[in-house]
């Protein structure tokens, strides 16, 4: 028995969620057209209202209703640092630590050309731009410590340090509470390499 086209179009829409495969997809749209008809249309007018209205912001390039996100409109933050990150979930786990007043670039991604996303789909030359504005006077890389993430981290480090400008980038090492016996052998490596003077 052939199951609806419409039906067969929401799964198939439902698998370009990450992590999703077909029967998952499967089990995901049986549940929204049995037990859960208002929820799915909550879903829907969301998706489509988000679709709509957000956009990126033109100066930090995260996700925004208007041109210019109300972070960097804020007189509140450090217009001399800005903190490179791969993704919007970063910059937000950033601003829960509250250690960080300077403003962010969102690269939405990151260097990976096996999967074919090079500079130009990470908005390099946006960052160039938004790094030289003559306020900024020290970028600091947050990408993650993955292959990808070191990569674009080095990359980067070489576009803004010909340009004159500080490049850092966080340090890693042994987590907060965290014990040494669990730890794994390169993150202890490296917080024994980026060790500081006790003042």
């Amino acid at each position: 028995m052939k199951s609806p086209a419409a039906l067969d179009q929401l799964i198939d829409a439902l698998r370009c969620l990450p992590g999703v495969g077909p029967k998952s997809a499967t089990r995901m749209a049986y549940h929204l057209l049995q037990r859960d008809r208002k929820g799915a249309n909550g879903l829907a007018v969301a998706l489509d209202t988000a679709l709509q209205v957000i956009g990126h912001c033109t100066l930090c390039n995260n996700f925004s209703e208007q041109p210019i996100c109300s972070l960097c409109t804020s007189e509140q933050r450090d217009a001399t640092t800005l903190c490179v990150v791969e993704m919007p979930t970063d910059l937000m786990m950033l601003e829960q630590t509250r250690s960080y007043k300077g403003m962010y670039f969102v690269l939405m991604g990151r260097l990976s050309p096996l999967d074919g996303i090079g500079p130009k789909e990470i908005h390099l030359d946006r960052l160039i731009k938004r790094a030289q504005d003559g306020v900024v006077n020290e970028v600091i890389l947050a990408t993650n410590y993955t292959s990808e993430g070191e990569a674009t981290a080095h990359y980067v480090s070489e576009l803004i340090k010909v340009r004159g400008l500080k490049v850092s980038r966080i340090a890693r090492g042994l987590p907060m509470g965290g014990e040494i016996e669990y730890v794994d052998s390169g993150t202890l490596a490296q917080a024994l390499l980026e060790r500081k003077n006790i003042t």
